[in-house]
């Protein structure tokens, strides 16, 4: 049985309170930042940067970043599970995957324990590395409420930010 490649999404207080999505992708995490977080409502499309790459052991980090450091401020994880590619059910094609965001569109399904079902990332401005990030029409999404003020809390420690002292 193939092993399922993770996603994670991280709420991330630094210069501006985001949310990072991070994709396993054969070994490492494809990472997007998210100014106004993610959405289970179809019509909200999200800007969604593309950071470096992060090791995968950084999938469970949660804690502070020292000032002076890459992304320096508060981190916990909001949410974290699995995904795959939408024709690739069996998480058996990581090149699939490579090559969806090589050409600037992946449609994914996430199997999270607040986020789940069927999303996209879409290429919209590559010299700026900028994306879309939005929830596909299924069974999971919503017309209204906000998932972010809902569910504030890390999966891991409960946490809130504000509650993630050093």
């Amino acid at each position: 049985m193939p092993v399922k490649p993770i996603f994670v999404v991280q709420k991330h207080q630094s210069r501006a309170l985001h949310y990072d999505l991070r994709l396993e992708v054969n070994g490492i995490l494809k990472s997007w930042a998210i100014p106004k977080g993610v959405s289970l409502c179809v019509d909200e499309k999200r800007l969604a940067i593309l950071t470096v790459d992060h090791p995968i052991e950084y999938a469970d980090f949660e804690g502070i970043i020292p000032e002076g450091t890459y992304g320096a401020g508060k981190v916990l994880v909001w949410d974290k599970g699995y995904y795959y590619s939408i024709d690739d059910p069996d998480y058996l094609d990581q090149v699939n995957i490579e090559n969806q965001i090589e050409e600037g569109k992946l449609l994914f399904v996430l199997e999270g324990q607040k986020l789940k079902g069927r999303f996209a990332l879409i290429l919209s401005d590559k010299a700026h590395r900028q994306w879309m990030f939005m929830k596909l029409n299924d069974e999971e999404a919503r017309v209204e409420g906000d998932i972010l003020v809902e569910e504030p809390n890390s999966i891991i420690s409960g946490k809130t930010i504000e509650e993630l002292v050093s």
